[in-house]
């Protein structure tokens, strides 16, 4: 996983995100705690990453990252694997 960490660091989730406190997006680790055991995650999540949002932790939108999505499932993979 540790590739998936570099590649975290390259497309710059760690300037919004940090493993284990909130920033100006929830915290890694609390991701993968809301996550934790729901089938669909790592599509629900791969599919954040891609498209952005807003609303699922309040009001700042996540704009879509430039991630193809291969990219994306191993973000989302690696997010999860962080309880």
């Amino acid at each position: 996983m540790a590739d998936a960490e570099a590649l975290a660091k390259a497309k710059g989730c760690y300037a919004c995100h940090a493993v284990n406190t909130k920033q100006v997006g929830p915290a890694f680790k609390d991701v993968a705690k809301k996550y934790a055991g729901k089938s669909d995650a790592v599509a629900h999540l791969s599919e954040r990453i891609k498209k952005g949002g807003v609303g699922e932790w309040g009001n700042v939108p996540m704009p879509p990252q430039n991630v193809t999505d291969e990219e994306a499932k191993k973000l989302a993979e690696w997010v999860l694997s962080l309880k």
